[in-house]
């Protein structure tokens, strides 16, 4: 209250409903429902704080006022004193929103696995616009390392969800060539996990997130590679050599790559004992790793008591198992060699969904101060003064003419006029039109109080200290259209002082087309993983 009337010449008490409705707001972005409600309070009150900065946030000068929050994995309170740290911490918060909502879905049916994809991808957006927007933060989880990882491991989960949503769809009619497809798929997921394991595991985020969380991402890692050689496997052995296609011996020869060394280099089978013996090399490769998760799950002391994963590890390592034993069981020496390793390859490019801030519209809970445009705190004008004008008979006019909209400008005043004399100035803003509030007016309408005033007008205005302002318009010619008047006559005064006694009518130049203090119609761009990630 005390910067509105310092800087705005306001009763702050006017506005003591708009702060209590902020600060509300504020107190309920503490505790957001996990759900579409909970992710547009946050992102209504993001766009509040587009106008909260603009109007009370001066870009020369600090106002000492300390913006608190809450690590999200520590919990260690971090204080700066700008805006910013405010708006990313919302926008983290709407991250980890995301987050909740795709890991909570019912991934066993496919509308749930899209759900869940897409609120991945909105995650990884919003994580990906702080990276880009933010800088400097006092807290570790909004550094570029971190989110940068958070990104990686949104999108990484995210395709998971599509590799499930593919098995799901196939599994009861599975070929060959789809076989070889999830393959490659599950091959894509444990490349992208084993990508974002190198980015949890460098400085300084290893140090930060949970030990659990990198151990989650090994075992996924393994775990999926896992499923590309079952995947694999199940297409060798589903059917003869003599009945493949040309196209999937093709297939088969690009997904399969052989080191030479100690991998078997018949990618493709000659006969039904090579591509048996190829199948089950995969099976036996697919249980080591199915063993190597089950190992890694062990070994993390949260992990370890995750039953529900520790149910999900062993249900696939027994279904690979029983593929193995039902494939045979012959004396081969080639069941010494590993098989070739599985080509990472997808079908499907992910694209990232970004904050869509326009969806969440607000009104400026302190729109009665004017435009921001103009009325912000980056601007200063003195403090509005009152103007009195009253006309006698026979007089010409005020003596003054208005440009612009929203607030309307004073472009000229006439030497030795009324206008004049009672102290305006061009490049003054008419705020107060016989106690109207004129701030938000359009030009017409401002034209239309002066027409109404009569012979009498009483007006406030505040002077811009901004020089910028008192640039003037390119002149028009009489013969444009849709040009205003306030009387009859053309033109404006001729400058000359009115006598005493005469009747006079005000004048008002024509509107020009553009209108450099038109109020913006857009909004500033730049502003305004796991189930278990904490609310800041």
């Amino acid at each position: 209250m005390d910067f509105i009337l310092e800087h705005y010449s306001e009763d702050g008490e006017n506005y003591e409903e708009a702060i209590a409705d902020l600060m509300e707001t504020r107190q309920a972005t503490r505790t957001p429902t996990r759900d579409a409600t909970g992710i547009a309070l946050l992102f209504r009150y993001y766009n509040q704080l587009y106008f909260i900065e603009r109007r009370f946030f001066p870009p020369d000068r600090s106002l000492g006022i300390y913006f608190e929050w809450f690590d999200s994995l520590t919990g260690v309170p971090s204080c700066q004193r700008t805006v910013a740290f405010e708006k990313a911490s919302i926008l983290f918060n709407a991250g980890a929103l995301y987050t909740q909502l795709g890991a909570k879905q019912d991934r066993r049916s496919t509308k749930g696995l899209d759900q869940a994809v897409d609120a991945f991808l909105r995650a990884a957006g919003t994580f990906r616009y702080i990276h880009e927007n933010f800088t400097n933060a006092p807290s570790m989880d909004l550094g570029p390392d971190m989110l940068d990882m958070l990104v990686q491991l949104m999108l990484a989960q995210a395709r998971e969800c599509l590799f499930e949503k593919l098995e799901l769809q196939s599994r009861e009619s599975r070929n060959v060539d789809i076989c070889l497809d999830l393959a490659q798929e599950a091959a894509q997921v444990a490349a992208v996990y084993n990508d974002v394991h190198g980015l949890i595991s460098r400085e300084p985020v290893r140090d930060y997130v949970p030990e659990s969380w990198v151990s989650l991402v090994l075992v996924k890692r393994e775990h999926h590679l896992a499923l590309a050689h079952k995947h694999c496997a199940a297409g060798l052995l589903a059917k003869p050599i003599a009945e493949f296609r040309m196209e999937t011996k093709l297939t088969l020869e690009h997904i399969q790559e052989s080191d030479g060394k100690t991998q078997m280099d018949n990618v493709i089978p000659k006969d039904d004992n090579e591509r048996r013996a190829l199948g089950r090399a995969h099976l036996r490769e697919s249980l080591v790793l199915h063993e190597e998760s089950q190992r890694l799950q062990r070994m993390c002391r949260e992990l370890k008591g995750k039953q529900a994963l520790a149910k999900v590890l062993k249900r696939a390592h027994d279904a690979t198992l029983k593929n193995y034993n039902d494939a045979g069981d012959e004396d081969d020496l080639r069941e010494l060699l590993d098989p070739p390793h599985i080509v990472a390859s997808t079908k499907f490019q992910l694209s990232i969904t970004h904050p869509d801030f326009g969806q969440h519209g607000v009104d400026d809970l302190f729109k009665s101060l004017g435009p921001v445009a103009i009325f912000s705190a980056k601007r200063h004008w003195t403090a509005p003064r009152s103007i009195q004008l009253q006309r006698g008979p026979g007089g010409e006019g005020f003596g003054f003419s208005v440009r612009g909209d929203a607030p309307v400008i004073i472009a000229a005043v006439d030497h030795n006029s009324l206008a004049d004399l009672g102290g305006m100035k061009e490049g003054d803003f008419i705020v107060n039109i016989d106690d109207k509030d004129v701030k938000w007016a359009s030009h017409e309408q401002v034209v239309r109080l002066i027409k109404q005033c009569g012979d009498s007008i009483s007006l406030k205005l505040v002077t811009p200290m901004d020089r910028n302002y008192l640039k003037k318009p390119v002149k028009t010619s009489h013969h444009d259209k849709g040009s205003v008047s306030a009387s009859s006559s053309s033109g404006v005064s001729s400058g000359q002082p009115s006598p005493a006694g005469s009747v006079t009518t005000a004048h008002v130049t024509r509107r020009i087309p553009w209108n450099p203090f038109k109020k913006s119609t857009q909004r500033d761009s730049r502003d305004l993983t796991f189930d278990n990630v904490i609310l800041r």
